[in-house]
């Protein structure tokens, strides 16, 4: 049977198309179908929809570029139950039917493979990897007896709108009031989130394998406020006081942004869904995030 491969690309970034060609020769040569999406054109490809419509209609999806990429296309591979790679085109990389990353961006915590590492793509098709799952969150908004939901890869953050205002936020475990704060804004992170926005506002590095949710709030207005890390069944609401008069948004994971009053209630928790990634190469985790931020 041959296996049918997705390979989304990152349009805005020449080297991605030139690192894309290359995979795609290896894998055709290899005996696989490769199918891209929107304009993209590489030699040995089927063009066939968009990115959701080729990661459904394959048995695993590669990516070439950053991880913003990997995350925009990690709904997609979660929700169909498709494995991913990312390819890593960056200076710095960790995210997988599979989703395999390669990293053209500048971090790349996500993805498993650099350029220089496209003979190990050969293992797709003789199922030398493992796959690793990654927990996703949850976010349910509740407008007026409205439900909307979204899922996050990395993170959910509540924040303001504006630059020179804090907002007071209180959440609740389960259905008991649990703690409240004063601050630029608060974020929920998965384990793979924990190395992206979370680590930016002083949050800890969580090994991306694990299965918790991480509160941390953003510049909060208190010594005694610090990261506070549940396990994976608990239930978080989230709600702005009414003090805090000016907008308010809700933004999952970077390209979702809705707007939220104080009517509103923000619900974060496991979702049924799981990312599984690709892992072509074993590396360590600690030891990967010492090197890449020392590239900075």
């Amino acid at each position: 049977m041959i296996m049918k491969i997705a390979l989304i690309v990152n349009e805005d970034k020449k080297r991605a198309f030139e690192v894309a060609s290359q995979a795609a020769a290896l894998l055709t040569s290899a005996g696989a179908e490769i199918y891209t999406s929107g304009n993209c054109r590489i030699d040995g490809a089927i063009c066939a929809g968009t990115a959701q419509e080729v990661i459904r209609d394959t048995d695993i999806t590669v990516t070439v570029g950053g991880d913003g990429t990997i995350i925009h296309n990690a709904k997609f591979a979660a929700l169909y139950k498709k494995p991913l790679l990312g390819i890593n085109l960056g200076r710095i990389g960790f995210v997988a039917k599979p989703l395999l990353g390669i990293n053209l961006g500048r971090i790349g915590f996500v993805a498993n493979i650099e350029p220089d590492e496209l003979s190990e793509l050969s293992k797709l098709l003789t199922g030398d990897y493992r796959i690793q799952s990654r927990m996703l969150l949850e976010i349910t908004v509740d407008k007026d007896g409205a439900e909307s939901r979204y899922t996050a890869v990395n993170e959910v953050v509540l924040h303001r709108d504006t630059l020179a205002n804090l907002i007071d936020i209180s959440v609740e475990l389960g259905e008991e009031r649990m703690i409240s704060y004063r601050a630029d804004g608060m974020l929920f992170s998965t384990p793979t989130g924990s190395t992206a926005y979370s680590f930016s506002a002083g949050g800890p590095v969580i090994e991306p394998d694990m299965r918790c949710i991480l509160l941390n709030p953003i510049c909060p207005h208190a010594l005694s406020t610090r990261p506070v890390v549940f396990g994976e069944d608990s239930v978080l609401r989230a709600r702005v006081w009414p003090s805090s008069t000016f907008k308010c948004y809700l933004t999952v994971d970077g390209q979702y942004h809705i707007p939220i009053s104080s009517d509103d209630t923000v619900t974060v928790k496991k979702s049924p869904l799981e990312l599984s990634l690709v892992i072509l190469k074993e590396k360590n985790f600690y030891k990967l995030l010492s090197e890449k931020l020392k590239e900075f």
